[in-house]
């Protein structure tokens, strides 16, 4: 790693206090930082540019599966939330309301969207008539705002940043394989481009989205043990419809309820990339999403020909579609290199006055520090085949924490014993009962039911870990952010 320490310096370890490091690397990285709005972020050039890749390739995954964009407005009438009972009641704590417009009280109060099921079904109302109209499978990239109490930078904002993706379908089953296709598209891009293995499935009915008829997550796990949730996916029957009386002719003229989903991914996404990969030196960044995926350094650059060999290599490298920048200030070399692993950079290509003579170039890997010599006639293909080791790497990393941070408990002193000794997930089976899983977080500290994995509920055999009653699921259970 760099010999200089500035940045490293002021990063506190992972493992003496978690959350001063994660704040430390947000701040140091430069990737957002409070507004003057209490709650609120602005997100800097370098954690937005994070966020418009992310955009980018899952945006690109959408719109294979045929979703189409649209954007609507961010004031919904609070006539049109009150339409859906069970939905508004589970946001009414969260609400931001406007009750003037200019010096003027306004007739009726907008709510600040914080999210956006009843400004699509009131589109769909006016849109929809016949069969032929469905289905509808529209998303849109926008910002929500939620009155948070505790907020954390990504993690946990009053506004951040997301995408929405709202469908309405003509049958239950078609609705409810949308749901399970955008569940799997979440699963890929996260597992794929950020490199986050997953544990994936149904929320319970405690925990799923209000209003919704079923929920599914996908849920990481950071280095403290703590899971995160990352992405859902929401299957809604026909309650919204019904409630903004949508209704469709079918081909013999009979009119049908119509049944919707919605799904959301948000920048609370870009908090599991720093907390699943980063290290004490920074951002490590998987090379699908860098914003830029390698930095030129050059060394002894005041002396003749250096900086011409690097300019030589930028156009090389950035002729063959790899995001790359080079770093000629006059900063001395340990600090550039302190620099770009702060950033989370996956590579760096080191190119001095000897390399020039030898006609090759040092590539260092961010992710563990690997330095390999390079011929430079074969610089672009090396490069390629190291990002993509890279990206598989930190999978496979990941991937190996997350299996050795899963436990499976047969009694209540086991999760237990397990909870305050181990971090991470824990397997247990459950009855159903509402009661029965509020006693089993409050009993251990906090680990609430993350998700029931589709795979792991077939023949699920035993005692529900509570009560002793037969178990009807296998839950995870896990502290979570």
């Amino acid at each position: 790693m760099a010999n200089d320490k500035k940045f490293v310096e002021k990063i506190t370890s992972r493992d003496v206090d978690f959350a001063k490091w994660y704040t430390d690397v947000v701040k140091e990285a430069k990737l957002c930082d409070y507004s003057n709005v209490k709650g609120c972020l602005n997100y800097l050039p370098n954690g937005y540019a994070i966020w418009e890749n992310i955009q980018s390739n899952l945006d690109k995954r959408f719109k294979e599966t045929g979703v189409k964009n649209v954007y609507l407005p961010m004031l919904i009438p609070e006539s049109l939330l009150q339409k859906e009972k069970d939905h508004i009641e589970g946001f009414a704590p969260e609400v931001a309301w406007v009750t003037k417009g200019g010096n003027e009280d306004l007739e009726e109060r907008f709510c600040i969207r914080p999210t956006s099921e009843t400004l699509f079904c009131d589109v769909w109302q006016k849109q929809v008539k016949s069969y032929r109209d469905l289905p509808l499978v529209w998303n849109q990239w926008n910002s929500v705002l939620r009155w948070e109490k505790t907020t954390r930078p990504f993690l946990r904002s009053r506004e951040f940043l997301w995408q929405e993706g709202h469908t309405l379908h003509a049958t239950y089953e078609e609705a409810e394989e949308r749901t399970k296709q955008m569940f799997k598209v979440y699963q890929d891009f996260v597992q794929d481009d950020l490199a986050i293995p997953l544990v994936c499935g149904k929320k319970t009915e405690s925990e799923k989205f209000a209003g919704a008829v079923d929920t599914y997550t996908i849920e990481a796990l950071m280095h403290d043990g703590k899971a995160l949730q990352s992405g859902t996916s929401h299957f809604f029957g026909n309650s919204f419809p019904d409630s903004f009386g949508i209704k469709y002719l079918d081909k013999e003229n009979k009119l049908h309820s119509a049944y919707e989903t919605s799904w959301g991914l948000s920048t609370r996404i870009i908090g599991a990339i720093i907390m699943v990969h980063g290290d004490d030196s920074g951002l490590v960044l998987p090379p699908r999403i860098a914003p830029t995926q390698t930095m030129i350094i050059p060394i002894a650059q005041h002396k003749e020909g250096v900086l011409e060999k690097a300019n030589e290599l930028l156009e090389r490298i950035r002729k063959n579609n790899i995001r790359v920048q080079i770093d000629d200030s006059d900063k001395t070399p340990g600090y550039k290199f302190a620099e770009q692993e702060m950033l989370g950079i996956p590579t760096r290509v080191e190119i001095g006055p000897k390399d020039i003579e030898n006609n090759q170039a040092i590539i260092v890997r961010r992710d563990n520090g690997e330095k390999i010599t390079v011929s430079l006639d074969e610089l672009e293909e090396k490069l390629q085949e190291i990002l993509e080791t890279i990206q598989k790497d930190m999978f496979t990393r990941a991937k190996d924490f997350l299996i050795n941070h899963i436990y499976e408990a047969e009694t209540l002193e086991e999760m237990k014993t397990l909870a305050k000794d181990k971090i991470g997930f824990i397997v247990a089976n459950w009855c159903g009962d509402e009661k029965c899983e509020e006693n089993i977080k409050a009993e251990t500290d906090g680990f609430g039911s993350r998700c029931m994995p589709e795979e792991e509920q077939k023949n699920v055999s035993g005692k529900c870990i509570y009560c002793g009653k037969e178990a009807k699921h296998r839950v995870y259970w896990g502290k979570a952010y």
